[in-house]
């Protein structure tokens, strides 16, 4: 359990220095987690000497249970908006990672009213696929540091995976820390072509059913494995 456990916590920093290498955090706001069991898991924590989330450390990932306590916590101090996290695994039991970042493409897309829409194919077919699904939006631009408030923002969700936070930022869920990771990269690689489609002023059709039907699924093994493979290399410099 104890070689899960910390394996488990070089992803969880892997994945904090590769979201604010991609520009999706900055400093030390975001946070990541995963679930280790039904009772427990693994969070970026604030620690005593805080550098912000691209100098994460293992050190700075600690285990707690769903109220925020635990044994390893120490000095370091677990995120005010830890009740996203918790909240969203107490309802999804298929989920198993939460990234909580604010990207700022999608803060301006949620300020502008701005849509997500499937605007590319091939370009990048999962966040495509993520905006052809719908990303709902929670409409306040509160700190969700209460659990009535992550019930609030969790019923604005509803079944997808996704949830734009106006004002605020985003929440991501995935099977795997990889998966939620590489979705919220995608996620704000689309809000930045929705930016600046706007500010061009061109209006763009969502991608046709006919091309939708010439996309394929390429599977985990290339949309999340591979890519997190060079997402890893990018900050470790191999």
């Amino acid at each position: 359990m104890r070689s899960v456990v910390d394996s488990l916590k070089q992803t969880v920093s892997d994945a904090c220095r590769i979201l604010a290498a991609h520009g999706v955090v900055e400093g030390i706001l975001g946070h990541v987690s995963v679930r280790v069991d039904d009772s427990h898991l693994l969070v970026r924590t604030r620690g005593p000497r805080e550098r912000g989330l691209r100098q994460t450390e293992v050190a700075d990932i600690r285990l707690v249970d769903l109220d925020g306590e635990g044994d390893e916590l120490g000095e370091w101090r677990v995120p005010n908006e830890l009740p996203i996290h918790t909240e969203v695994l107490r309802a999804r039991p298929s989920v198993g990672a939460v990234v909580h970042a604010h990207p700022p493409a999608m803060l301006l897309c949620g300020l502008a009213g701005l849509p997500l829409r499937p605007v590319y194919g091939a370009f990048d077919i999962p966040g495509m696929r993520l905006a052809a699904g719908g990303v709902p939006v929670y409409p306040r631009s509160v700190l969700i540091r209460r659990r009535d408030l992550a019930q609030e923002m969790l019923a604005a969700m509803g079944e997808r995976p996704v949830c734009l936070l106006r004002g605020h930022g985003v929440t991501v869920t995935g099977a795997t820390v990889e998966e939620a990771v590489v979705r919220t990269i995608a996620l704000e690689t689309l809000a930045r072509v929705t930016v600046e489609l706007h500010r061009l002023g061109t209006k763009v059709p969502d991608v046709s059913n006919a091309d939708l039907a010439e996309l394929p699924d390429l599977g985990a093994g290339f949309n999340t494995d591979a890519q997190w493979r060079a997402l890893v290399a990018e900050v470790s410099g191999g």
